[in-house]
């Protein structure tokens, strides 16, 4: 039981964090890019994930995370980051906290995807 049963318990990631709802609404541009993106994981998220089921070894959810990815980073950037995440949800891959990260690193250019990959360390 909460010893404050009065308190606000809204949900803050950060200072632009997802308040209380299942994708982030933290401010992002809104380009045509990361509409149609957010829009396809969003019926991605109303259709087909009931029929699948909960079967994501994640925090966020894969598709929460690619909510996010392509909101704070575009289409380009977002849809990769969501790929790589993806693939590591699968079999043999990693589960647990994995949020999207605040910034990408400066390596990280839209022509290079492949460095947008980031697997966790075995010791975090």
């Amino acid at each position: 039981m909460c010893p404050q049963p009065h308190a606000d318990h809204a949900i803050t990631r950060g200072d632009t964090g997802a308040a209380g709802g299942r994708n982030w609404s933290g401010p992002f541009r809104k380009t045509p890019g990361r509409l149609v993106g957010m829009t396809l994981i969003r019926a991605y998220q109303l259709t087909l994930s009931s029929f699948i089921g909960n079967s994501c070894r994640h925090l966020p959810t894969c598709s929460e995370y690619g909510f996010e990815a392509i909101a704070r980073y575009g289409l380009w950037a977002g849809g990769w980051l969501t790929l790589f995440r993806v693939v590591r949800c699968g079999p043999g891959g990693t589960h647990g906290f994995d949020p999207v990260p605040d910034s990408l690193a400066p390596r990280q250019r839209w022509y290079t995807p492949w460095r947008y990959w980031q697997p966790r360390r075995k010791d975090a």
